[in-house]
């Protein structure tokens, strides 16, 4: 019994002792956290890069670049890689939040659509941001519910649609939509010009059923809107569960973009980053993220990899003649208060 008693001893001691060195042996993953938007990745995207590199990736999600600006500028830290739009990456690049990168560690960098460079990117020389997507801000409407319909802004008139259209809750997309109709450009500084518009928003606001920057993709497949001021890409994403909606771009004109990936100055790891960075730029990545959010990835290595389909669709690729009715929205320093004042003044009009 004693020899029993020492031997069960000594037996549960070692598997303590080997569950201690175990405990203590493996150390945590290394982490990448990343802020973006919603819907943003295939399914794969995430779980590959973790397991290639062995780490976890957290993923916050933001609704607006004002929403993602407010919060880190209020002290929110610890992001890695965040993906604003290419005006307000200049901006945060302005005000020392995100690195200058150095395009050594992003191989593939040079995949990067010369085109699109010249055409669309602000940051052409790719000095602090590389793009992660592109696309344009136009109008989403139900075929089979919206009689005689004509690709204009004006359509926020329409008193017969009342209650079933919505607008972005985005200030410059949606003076610069009030801008365009107009016949101004969306980056005026002019005072007037953009009470103007603002003038206009508020007209448009009383046939609206809400601002919204997410909530209008369900609303517009489940048949709640019948029109929404929307992206290129999530309208697509939204055709797939209802086919009868379709997207215009107006007449007088709209927005094109890029959403860019930026390295904060402050990230924990920024050697994860710069990893996740040149991986998304992967043309087989960018394909399969292409497909998956339907807007167009500026690569040149991805466009053979994804359906020919999607090379012929105008809403993906462009064309450029039609490009030139668009413009992008660009950052204006301390004139980017009038276009605050003005949308303060809609957003508490009751």
């Amino acid at each position: 019994m004693k020899t029993t008693r020492i031997l069960t001893l000594f037996a549960a001691a070692a598997t303590c002792a080997l569950a201690f060195l175990s405990t203590s042996c493996s150390k945590p993953k290394p982490e990448l956290h990343i802020y973006n938007w919603s819907d943003y990745f295939d399914a794969d995207t995430l779980r590959n890069f973790e397991e290639k590199y062995h780490c976890k990736v957290v993923y916050d999600v933001f609704e607006s670049n004002e929403s993602m600006y407010a919060k880190l500028k209020a002290g929110a830290s610890g992001y890695d890689v965040v993906f604003p739009t290419s005006y307000q990456a200049r901006l945060m690049h302005d005000e020392g939040m995100i690195d200058e990168l150095d395009l050594s560690r992003i191989p593939n960098a040079h995949f990067v659509d010369p085109k699109f460079l010249r055409i669309v990117a602000l940051d052409k020389e790719l000095k602090y941001s590389l793009p992660y997507m592109t696309g344009t801000t136009g109008l989403a409407y139900n075929k089979d519910k919206v009689p005689n319909f004509e690709a204009s802004w004006a359509i926020y008139d329409r008193a017969d649609l009342k209650g079933r259209m919505t607008l972005l809750n985005d200030y410059r997309e949606v003076l610069g939509a009030a801008l365009k109709y107009l016949g101004h450009s969306l980056n005026t500084t002019d005072p007037a010009q953009v009470a103007a518009a603002g003038e206009i928003v508020k007209r448009w606001k009383g046939n609206i059923a809400k601002f919204a920057s997410d909530e209008y993709k369900p609303g517009m497949a489940s048949g709640e809107f019948y029109v929404a001021m929307g992206y290129s890409g999530d309208v697509m994403q939204v055709q797939t569960d209802c086919p009868t909606v379709e997207f215009a771009l107006p007449k007088e004109g709209f927005s094109f973009w890029a959403d860019d990936m930026v390295i904060m100055h402050d990230a924990p790891n920024k050697e994860l980053a710069y990893a996740f960075v040149n991986y998304l730029t992967d043309p087989a990545v960018a394909a399969k993220n292409m497909e998956f959010n339907n807007y167009l990835a500026p690569n040149t290595g991805a466009y053979e990899l994804v359906p020919q389909e999607m090379r012929d669709d105008p809403m993906v690729f462009v064309p450029e003649e039609q490009m030139l009715r668009g413009e992008q929205i660009v950052p204006l320093g301390k004139d980017d208060q009038i276009y605050m004042d003005v949308w303060d003044k809609i957003k508490s009009q009751e």
